[in-house]
């Protein structure tokens, strides 16, 4: 049974095309929101929409770049023609890239120099601004854009994807982790920015869930975990990765106005391994 509270709501949901973000947009739709799926990808964000659709729920697959201004101002044009101005607005876009990431946890000057391994040293600027960009300025652009039509309405919010990165850094991912953390301090930042408009800012902080992105780092192509899948069951107390609809309910309540004195805070939904101290 639908709660009522989203009825009519428009979410615009970026990275919508991808496997956490579109399962996002599903529970909205299931709950009467107007579900506006962004991605760079537009033949994913469509797909997407039309299962919403399919399942009865309304929806669209809109094309933008996170780091385009000019392209998400493209985006929320057609967003107000379609659906209306924004009121929830989840920031999902975000990634890694091989560029930003060591090839070993721990340093070892032995292994140099060594072509096949990548150390901090080896990193290099454009891997680490490709990483910080999508995700941190992917967020900021996108949310000056879409939370403009934000103000003066009733209960609106802004939801952030986080990550266990922000809380302690893992290892051979320095640029990502970086970037999280910074995510989770402009969500505080932004939260008390627009306290006094009622706009809420908040941010989920999945644990380690399986998606194209990591599934190879994380599992082997019979589905038996890697070492460093191994790793990460062992540091989670409930002994699984996460799936899509464990984000669900945290999102809903986040969502929902009767959250309404809940901003500025990141919500860890990662099955105890934030709390987990390994012994």
């Amino acid at each position: 049974m639908k709660s009522m509270a989203l009825m009519d709501k428009v979410a615009v949901v970026t990275g919508g095309g991808g496997i956490l973000c579109s399962e996002m947009g599903k529970t909205l739709a299931r709950e009467g929101a107007k579900v506006a799926l962004i991605d760079i990808h537009l033949d994913a964000a469509k797909r997407e929409a039309d299962r919403i659709n399919d399942e009865g729920g309304e929806a669209i697959g809109l094309y933008a770049n996170v780091l385009d201004k000019e392209s998400l101002e493209e985006a929320r044009q057609q967003l107000l023609e379609l659906f209306g101005p924004c009121d929830i607005l989840i920031n999902g876009a975000g990634g890694n890239h091989p560029k930003g990431t060591t090839s070993r946890p721990f340093f070892n000057p032995e292994e140099l120099p060594d072509p096949a391994i990548r150390s901090f040293f080896d990193l290099s600027a454009e891997g680490i601004d490709f990483v910080f960009n999508l995700n941190f300025m992917g967020t900021f652009l996108t949310t000056q854009v879409f939370a403009a039509d934000m103000v003066g309405k009733e209960d609106p919010c802004i939801i952030n994807i986080s990550s266990m990165n922000a809380f302690r850094p893992l290892t051979k991912i320095p640029a990502y982790s970086a970037a999280k953390a910074a995510i989770s301090n402009f969500t505080q930042w932004l939260a008390v920015h627009f306290a006094h408009e009622n706009i809420r800012v908040n941010a989920l902080a999945p644990g380690f869930f399986l998606t194209e992105q990591n599934r190879t780092l994380l599992t082997q192509p019979d589905g038996s975990y890697t070492e460093r899948g191994q790793t990460v069951i062992e540091h989670t107390p409930m002994g699984r990765f996460g799936t899509p609809q464990d984000l669900s309910s945290t999102l809903l309540w986040l969502c929902d106005p009767g959250s309404s004195f809940v901003t500025g805070v990141v919500v860890p939904v990662d099955g105890g391994f934030s709390a987990f101290s390994g012994v």
